[in-house]
């Protein structure tokens, strides 16, 4: 796989789905700074304003399940970006529902508004196990590789960064538990950041030469599920026991987690974990891009403040870089 070519001369008109959720929150200033004119649908767009703030992103309120309303906002864009999920299932919000009708709704109106480009958010193992959140993704997927549009998947392993459902929910229970019993403890990760998930988009929203690849984002330290926890447990400083389970007690504590608040875990999150989220084929690195470690990044993300002055550090480099670019190509 080749590195994608540069900035292309003009910027793009982008549609985005799930842009207010944890990845989109964190792509918008990305696409933003390379002067990609963006609209964000949400449900309530009044919840979401202040993304409104940044340079050419606007925000509507909208049915992302209606076609006819997804047509309407897709006139006029160059591609769409869907990336609405699901790690639970919770009222109406089922994994078929939110991983494989909407993105058929969202591919038929595509095709009726003439727009011929879809980047599509999926996982790493999808469409593998027993689990329905990858079942639904491999589904998904195989629904946006039968569209005839010119399509780029993305699959992460799981992702951390400021605001996260990773170390933020560990966390969360380690400080209220003495002792916190973990289903699937030897389950494997490669934790990737999401500031790295969101260059890989951004740099295939601006490279037709990535159409048609199903790119594997996952970061280069590979950890098991009880390793991470202790290591979250340690970098806050918490005098916590975190024990594994064996699987038929982890189940039991699947089954129960689904009746708490928030679903610290489900049965379906005990499913996917008997997979290892790891990957084969390394689509940061086909994008030339260097990947954080997780063990090197943990400390910020456990102190909002300065992780949230990195961030704008981060931006205002993104920024300044893609000025420079437009400027020699102008």
């Amino acid at each position: 796989m080749s590195t994608p070519r540069s900035t292309p001369p003009r910027p793009q008109q982008l549609l985005v789905l799930g842009g207010t959720g944890f990845v989109g929150s964190h792509l918008l200033p990305c696409l933003s700074a390379q002067g990609h004119r963006v609209r964000v649908l949400s449900r309530n767009r009044e919840r979401h304003r202040a993304l409104a703030v940044l340079p050419g992103v606007s925000v509507h309120s909208a049915d992302v399940y209606d076609r006819a309303t997804l047509v309407r906002h897709l006139c006029g864009a160059d591609a769409a970006l869907n990336l609405v999920g699901i790690l639970n299932e919770s009222g109406g919000a089922g994994f078929r529902k939110v991983h494989v009708d909407l993105t058929a709704t969202l591919v038929a109106a595509c095709r009726e508004a003439g727009v011929r480009r879809l980047h599509q958010m999926s996982s790493l193992r999808a469409g593998e196990g027993q689990s329905m959140y990858l079942v639904t993704r491999g589904e998904a997927e195989r629904v946006v590789r039968a569209s005839g549009l010119r399509w780029t998947v993305y699959r992460p392993s799981v992702i951390f960064g400021h605001g996260d459902g990773l170390v933020t929910r560990f966390l969360t229970l380690l400080r209220r538990l003495p002792l916190l019993p973990l289903a699937r403890p030897h389950s494997r990760l490669a934790p990737v950041a999401v500031e790295d998930v969101c260059a890989a988009i951004a740099r295939c929203v601006q490279d037709e030469d990535s159409a048609g690849r199903i790119l594997e984002l996952y970061g280069p330290e590979t950890l098991e599920l009880i390793a991470l926890v202790r290591m979250v447990r340690d970098a806050a400083g918490l005098r916590r026991v975190v024990l594994g389970l064996p699987d038929a007690l982890g189940y039991l504590q699947a089954r129960l987690g689904e009746l708490l608040p928030g679903k610290p875990i489900s049965v379906d999150n005990f499913r996917s974990l008997a997979l290892d989220s790891v990957g084969t084929h390394d689509g940061l690195a086909a994008l030339g891009i260097v990947p954080r470690r997780f063990s090197a990044a943990l400390p910020a993300l456990l102190h909002p403040v300065r992780q949230h002055a990195a961030q704008l550090d981060a931006a205002r480099r993104l920024g300044g870089l893609a000025r420079e670019d437009r400027t020699r190509r102008s």
